[in-house]
């Protein structure tokens, strides 16, 4: 079976790594294109994934969303001609949906966050089989046209791409960390998502209260050239910003505290035994309110109550899944 992967983000890099995996162990040839946004194509380099780059990011506004999502969509119909795939496979990327429903090739969309409205009235009604959290209530994606193709998951997606994954302690070395201190990631804002548009002045006095306190090192990961550009102007001597990708995954293992406003990370904190605090301030959804509920994701609303402890030894009590189980809940969609 021919199968075509898109990637528009840099957390699906990690996602979909391991169930390419599976799909080729079993013989499947698997394609996959990238969009230019984010770390997606440092990434998959670092992982030393082929692919082909198409398209870039078009801003956080609505109307250059739609011009993101025709321009791509075309290009990649475009790249797909002739190609004669079996099924394609994205994690949230409307582009691929729309060229895969162009071309007749049935299609699977991946998510969980359910409240990204616009992204998922087009990928549910485009695709065959929507993949998510089974913590996810079905009817609360009904609207978008996904019901009766709704295929749930146990756990958090982050347990299956991190099931094989030890943490490489040179990373702390790669960015001149100093492991006496305190260390704290921090990820910023997804401020170009449409459903991210809350004022929020939380995050901004986070980091002058990190950079004021001596016993801290932060390493920063923005999101955007926007959001480098501002940290940078700062110059705070005990922010790290890398200037390329770098191993997430065993940053998030490694440091004392995870602070972050978006998703993927925060739940790859938890996935690896690391205290995690959340700064999104949008609406929350399903697995968030769970991971909050069972107190095993923190929410940041006072920095008074933020305390940050140097932990003596990595996280050990790790839930693994195996991500042959993604890969088959996609193949399904073509009928194995």
């Amino acid at each position: 079976m021919r199968i075509w992967v898109d990637l528009t983000n840099s957390p699906h890099v990690l996602v979909l790594r391991p169930v390419i995996d599976v799909l080729r162990a079993d013989g499947h040839e698997v394609e996959v294109t990238a969009r230019d946004f984010a770390q997606t194509l440092a990434l998959l380099e670092r992982y030393e994934m082929p692919h082909t780059a198409i398209g870039h990011h078009r801003g956080g506004h609505a109307a250059s969303k739609a011009v993101g999502l025709f321009s791509r969509s075309g290009a990649l119909l475009r790249w797909s001609r002739g190609k004669q795939f079996d099924l394609a496979i994205g994690h949230g990327s409307n582009d691929i949906t729309v060229a895969a429903k162009l071309r007749g090739i049935p299609a699977v969309t991946m998510f969980d966050y359910e409240w990204a409205k616009v992204q998922h009235s087009i990928n549910c009604r485009f695709t065959k089989r929507t993949i998510v959290p089974d913590v996810i209530p079905e009817e609360r994606l009904y609207s978008y046209g996904a019901k009766g193709k709704i295929y749930g998951y146990p756990g958090l997606k982050e347990e299956y791409y991190l099931s094989d994954f030890e943490p490489d302690e040179s990373v702390l070395d790669e960015l001149g960390l100093d492991r006496s201190k305190k260390l704290v990631l921090l990820r910023t804002p997804p401020d170009v998502s449409l459903y991210h548009r809350l004022e929020n002045d939380l995050f901004p006095r986070l980091i002058e209260l990190l950079a004021a306190d001596d016993s801290v090192q932060v390493v920063a990961l923005p999101r955007t050239p926007e959001q480098r550009e501002e940290l940078v102007k700062a110059a705070h001597s005990n922010i790290v910003i890398p200037e390329g990708a770098v191993d997430g995954p065993s940053l998030v293992a490694l440091v004392d505290a995870v602070i972050g406003a978006g998703g993927t990370m925060n739940r790859e904190a938890v996935a690896l035994g690391t205290p995690v605090w959340t700064t999104f301030a949008g609406r929350l959804g399903a697995v968030d309110e769970e991971l909050l509920a069972e107190g095993k994701l923190n929410r940041l609303e006072d920095l008074d109550g933020l305390e940050i402890v140097k932990r003596s030894g990595i996280g050990s009590d790790r839930i693994r899944r195996d991500p042959r189980l993604l890969a088959e809940l996609a193949l399904g969609a073509a009928g194995i």
